[in-house]
């Protein structure tokens, strides 16, 4: 098991604005790697009405000591309100890909 490393996961409502946090997240290396999918169809409730609304996921790759600072670089930064941003714990993998990130996420 490996605690140090997340994904997190973010949804934006387009392309364009998935793109430019994707950049911006690895650009700050606040992230390793940043993959834009989608659209999907996310359902939820917002402001008292169900709503049903094409969306674009970003996984975000990063260390887990750098996930506040990236949860509060992509609420600053993203569109939304209240944006989604879900750390998922990494159990497992490659280990030479899972340093590699811890190397990407720390300042030069």
């Amino acid at each position: 098991m490996n605690d140090n490393h997340v994904v997190v996961i973010t949804t934006t409502g387009s392309a364009e604005a998935a793109d430019v946090l994707a950049r911006a997240v690895v650009e700050a290396r606040l992230a390793a790697c940043a993959q834009v999918g989608g659209p999907v169809r996310s359902v939820y409730r917002w402001d008292g009405e169900v709503r049903d609304d094409r969306e674009w996921q970003v996984w975000i790759k990063t260390a887990y000591d750098r996930v506040d600072e990236l949860t509060e670089f992509v609420k600053a930064n993203h569109p939304y309100d209240v944006p989604e941003v879900v750390a998922l714990p990494v159990l497992g993998g490659n280990t030479d890909y899972l340093a590699w990130i811890t190397e990407e996420t720390r300042r030069p």
